[in-house]
């Protein structure tokens, strides 16, 4: 099953109140005007687009109609789809990669979110990909997270760094950097500990991690990636810009996208925090992860 029918599916009870809102209010070669605007606008709330995003798309609509570029009904829904496809340009959706040596990724987010399992998911991708790669264990304050990705390790085929529950997490992070290097390794995922922005103990243990790899790894972390729960919707954007407090976040892993109704909350995240979403978690398996494809994905948001 490719991106698209993946997509499709996961993001069905989407698409429901999307399409379903969008048939009853855009006949075809209705006049566009002020009531219609309203009503689009209450359709994409329900989708969990979220009132910000909605109202920024809903303008961008409604200044393509002035200047004569949207004419009708039928017209809006082109418009915004085009809308959404560019606010993910090409290099937006790759991942960074270091010059030269290993390229490091953070990855944080909160228990629950299914962050260990994305960290998993995204190794398992990236050595199909052709890449090899070691994950770091740094999630030693919770020992189902270490015994997690010692299975899941096992079960892709890549190394894992890792130490005894409650060890040093920049202790792991420092050993995963040299083992990194000398085994030649192209990707370090870091997994780091759940957390929450009220818990500053673990929000420093974030930020020491992150030392230790720039001082092991020129330009490291190359990415930080925060794991986050679409079935959450808009407060999944309050966690990010949490997150966004205290480490520079440069993408968006949105897990359990197939399990919401709220996949609205794609664009929210890009357009709220200027951060794109460059993988999603279609289901529950080590093959469901996918990198983000934002034509598809509006297609699939806003078809039959």
């Amino acid at each position: 099953m490719g991106f698209f029918d993946k997509i499709k599916k996961a993001l069905g009870k989407t698409r429901e109140k999307v399409v379903s809102g969008f048939k009853s209010i855009l006949p075809f070669g209705r006049t566009i005007d002020e009531a219609l605007l309203d009503q689009v606008h209450d359709t994409m709330l329900q989708a969990d687009f979220g009132p910000k995003t909605t109202t920024n798309l809903i303008d961008a609509v409604r200044a393509a109609w002035k200047k004569g570029e949207v004419k009708e009904s039928q017209d809006i829904l082109t418009f915004l789809k085009q809308h959404i496809v560019s606010k993910w340009p090409a290099d937006m959706r790759t991942l960074a990669r270091a010059p030269s040596g290993p390229t490091v990724v953070l990855i944080a987010g909160i228990n629950g979110s299914g962050k260990t399992t994305s960290v998993a998911k995204l190794a398992n991708l990236l050595k199909k990909e052709g890449n090899k790669v070691v994950l770091a264990a740094c999630d030693t304050f919770r020992a189902a997270a270490v015994l997690q990705l010692t299975e899941w390790s096992r079960r892709c085929g890549v190394d894992l760094i890792k130490h005894d529950q409650d060890a040093d997490p920049g202790a792991v992070a420092y050993d995963a950097c040299e083992a990194a290097i000398a085994r030649k390794a192209d990707i370090l995922l870091v997994d780091t500990a759940g957390r929450l922005h009220t818990q500053d103990h673990l929000m420093r243990e974030l930020n020491k991690i992150q030392r230790v790899v720039e001082k092991k790894i020129p330009g490291a972390p190359h990415e930080v990636l925060l794991v986050l729960d679409a079935t959450i919707g808009q407060n999944a954007v309050n966690q990010a810009k949490s997150f966004s407090d205290h480490v520079k976040v440069s993408g968006i892993i949105l897990a359990k996208l197939d399990g919401s109704a709220k996949g609205g909350i794609v664009v929210g995240i890009r357009d709220q925090l200027n951060v794109p979403v460059k993988y999603v978690g279609l289901g529950e398996g080590i093959d469901d992860i996918e990198p983000f494809d934002p034509q598809q994905f509006v297609e699939a948001m806003f078809g039959e």
